[in-house]
């Protein structure tokens, strides 16, 4: 009994190693598809490279003022004193914000004219062209509101040293034009005149751009990067990318120009402000300093007076000092009242001291009084209220306390009195005061009022004087650090990554492509795909071949393609080396058509004939019989013939060919039933009668997937041949020929592969050494030899 396969073998079969030499050179072999590739991907480069401007990165670094000023010019410090300003730190951020403000650059954009940009026409792009390098100098004459929101473009090309033609947007000629003539228009007029009035440029043509304001201001707006440069600091880094370097520079430089100049400006204006201010009030006060100034020689002369301040102010003085003392007499008379009252609710608590209290008895008495107390409440911590010392303690206590408050009593009645006596010279006081004239009164009051306004008008006139100062010192809120400038070297296209990046896309472009077809491959191109699969014995490989003849094998040949067959003889005789018969039976087959049976059983037989042995070829595959249109036979009587016609015998049908050397039974018509013909027995007599008078009789058989004529004949094989075809024959379809080694049902099997690429060695190095590979290569064109 047949011992079964165990299946989990085939789940635990070691993987065989990638061999990564073999992997590369798989790649490696299609190195002229990677020369190609670099070289086109190269090539493109350089023309990319030719035709793209180059673009420059300009920066500049300025110092931002950050002066605690609250944000605001340092005009109006004048009136920090009066407390109508605050402050606060100046915002780094809020600079950065107004660098990049649309007003900021649209003043950049008019100033600079940057609405209004020139491009030279070349062959393939058009090259900005900027300021002096212009040739001709365009003066447009009314830059209003509509000039500023125009998009449109012209272009101007010179026809002689005197005129030029003028032409639209889509290059359509419009008119001829002398230089200096004013060109009226849509969006304004202008007039063109020659730089070199000397060498006026006929051949080039100058694209004129016109674009609104608003548009160009907005993408310098965008492309501009405003940057803090170092962290805690108060640089800021402007920077910009443009293709002409000079045009970067002078943008960078005219938005710091004019960010000064707007911010100087702002402070003008509050400063101006500020003095306008300054001098209509001092105007008004004049005016009222003026009056007052009459008012008091207008009083003094009419009421007749003199200098009577002196006794008023002696008076006054007096009265002053009255009121003082009335003042102090009150507080201490309540400084005694709140004692008492502290004493009568507070029994056992200490006497608040240093109250100001003028009786020294009082307060001398309230300092040993928070002595005792404090010695006592500390001595009866440690021992209770019968304690001798506490008790005489107690006994103290209660003595100074009835001594302050007979002390606070008699201070009360003594306050009491100097009150009294103070009030009436209050009185007395007052009477004086009542008899001062009334005159005096009102002239102090005018008086008055004529010294405040004269401190306004002089103060005043002295910050008219500072904010004049500023005015004549303001400053810019930036200070240029590093002008604006830029390296020689374009920062894009940067040419060694875009090179190197074509060297690789280059070479990526090609092995993609492989990897795509090296993965969708199934086809089978070398030995190693065959024997990895089909155990048989490999006999041998017949290179691939472009001749027009199908028999390749001659006496003189010395072609890769002969000494393949001539290999494939030894081999093939290795192989019988067992047999015994004098004659030997070869079949050959294949898996489906086109895998090269005929050609191989043609120059097989052929090479079998140089060695001197009768050879017969008999076509069996009558389904598609290949022999005749091969050779070219004209001959009607063939195997199928003598299969139905028991009247013929075999050699009626065998022919001998000449260029060969051997016999030929070629296929004959087909038949509608070609199973069952070779079955009949008639088949035996052919190789009966060709095994009596023929050394080797190989048979051209019927494909082994397709029909079963081959397996129904294939016992009376001594070799079967099994033809695999190099880039033909699918993968998959190897289990076919690996089942019948497997199964034996062809006897004595052994593969050979057809139509295998020399040069296609996937790893491996081909080659006979004899100076070609079956074609004349001299005759294909270069570019086919190239990429072969």
């Amino acid at each position: 009994m047949q011992q079964q396969e165990n299946p989990l073998n085939y789940l635990f079969v070691d993987e065989e190693p990638i061999n990564y030499r073999e992997l590369i050179e798989k790649y490696v072999f299609h190195w002229k598809w990677f020369a190609l590739g670099v070289l086109v991907a190269v090539v493109a480069a350089f023309l990319y490279l030719r035709y793209t401007p180059n673009t420059y990165l300009v920066n500049a670094t300025i110092l931002i003022d950050d002066e605690t000023t609250g944000g605001l010019p340092s005009e109006l410090s004048a009136f920090e004193d009066l407390g109508l300003m605050g402050g606060a730190k100046k915002q780094l951020e809020t600079e950065m914000g107004l660098l990049k403000s649309r007003s900021l650059m649209g003043d950049v954009v008019k100033e600079l004219g940057l609405n209004v940009t020139y491009y030279k026409k070349g062959r393939i792009r058009e090259v900005e062209v900027y300021k002096n390098n212009l040739p001709f100098n365009i003066n447009f004459l009314n830059k209003d509101s509509v000039f500023y929101k125009t998009d449109t473009s012209f272009s101007i090309q010179a026809i002689s040293a005197t005129s030029y033609q003028l032409k639209d947007g889509d290059g359509y000629t419009q008119k001829e034009v002398v230089f200096g003539e004013k060109v009226i228009t849509d969006f304004g007029n202008f007039t063109i005149t020659p730089t070199d009035l000397q060498n006026v440029h006929v051949a080039d043509e100058i694209i004129v751009r016109i674009q609104p304001i608003k548009d160009v201001a907005g993408a310098l707006r965008e492309n501009i990067q405003v940057e803090l440069l170092y962290k805690k600091s108060s640089l800021i880094e402007l920077s910009l990318k443009n293709t002409v370097k000079l045009k970067a520079i002078d943008i960078l430089s005219h938005l710091v120009q004019q960010y000064n100049k707007e911010a100087v400006a702002d402070k003008n204006l509050i400063g101006n402000n500020t003095e306008a201010f300054i001098n209509e009030r001092l105007a008004v006060i004049e005016q009222d300093l003026s009056a007052v100034d009459k008012g008091v020689e207008t009083f003094k002369t009419s009421n007749k007076l003199t200098d009577i301040s002196s006794e008023a102010g002696i008076v006054l003085e007096g009265n002053a000092q009255l009121e003082k003392e009335v003042v102090e007499l009150h507080t201490q008379l309540k400084l005694a009242n709140y004692m008492g009252d502290y004493l009568t609710s507070n029994p056992a608590a200490l006497i608040p001291a240093n109250l100001g209290i003028s009786d020294g008895s009082v307060s001398a008495n309230s300092t040993s009084y928070n002595e005792l107390l404090l010695e006592r409440n500390r001595i009866l911590k440690g021992s209770s209220t019968k304690h001798p010392i506490i008790v005489n303690l107690d006994a103290q206590l209660a003595q100074l306390r009835a001594s302050i408050n007979q002390g606070l009593v008699n201070l009360k009645s003594s306050l009491t009195i100097a009150i009294k006596d103070a009030e009436n010279q209050e009185r007395r006081f007052n009477s004086k005061i009542v008899a001062v004239p009334k005159q005096e009164r009102e002239f102090r009051d005018i008086q008055r009022q004529q010294q405040i306004i004269e401190t306004l008008y002089l103060y005043l006139l002295q910050k008219r004087e500072e904010n004049a100062i500023s005015l004549a010192v303001t400053v810019p809120n930036a200070k240029v650090i590093d002008v604006a400038d830029g390296s020689t070297i374009p920062v894009s296209p940067k040419r060694k990554v875009i090179y190197l990046a074509a060297v690789l896309l280059g070479l990526l472009i090609p092995f993609v492509i492989l990897y795509i077809r090296f993965l969708l491959d199934n086809k089978v191109h070398v030995s190693k795909d065959v024997e990895a699969v089909v155990k048989a014995p490999f006999l041998g490989e017949v290179p691939k071949t472009n001749s027009e003849h199908k028999i390749v094998v001659t006496e003189k040949d010395r072609d890769a393609v002969s000494e393949s067959f001539r290999m494939l003889r030894t081999n093939l005789n290795f192989m019988l080396a067992g047999v015994t018969d004098p004659s030997k039976v070869i079949f050959i087959t294949s898996t489906i058509p086109g895998e090269g049976k005929t050609f191989l059983s043609l120059n097989l037989a052929a090479v079998l004939a140089l060695s001197n042995k009768k050879v017969l070829l008999v076509g069996a595959d009558v389904r598609k019989p290949k022999l005749n249109e091969y050779l070219k036979l004209n001959e009607k009587l063939g195997l199928t013939q003598f299969l139905m016609d028991t009247s013929l015998k075999v050699p009626d049908v065998i022919h001998h060919f000449s260029e060969g050397k051997f016999d030929i039974l070629s296929s004959g018509i087909v038949p509608p039933n070609p199973s069952e013909l070779l079955m009949n027995g008639r088949f035996d007599e052919v190789l009966a009668y060709g095994k009596e008078h023929y050394d080797y009789i190989i048979v051209d058989t019927a494909p082994v997937k397709m029909v079963t004529d081959t397996l129904l004949l294939s016992h009376h094989a001594n070799l079967c041949l099994y033809i695999i075809r190099a880039n033909y024959l699918d993968k998959r379809l190897l289990e076919i020929p690996e089942k019948m080694y497997k199964e034996k049902r062809l006897p004595n099997m052994a593969v050979v592969m057809n139509d295998v690429d020399m040069k296609l060695g996937y790893g491996y190095g081909y080659g006979y050494g004899y100076g070609g590979y079956g074609e004349d290569v001299t005759k294909k064109p270069w570019w086919k030899r190239w990429l072969s």
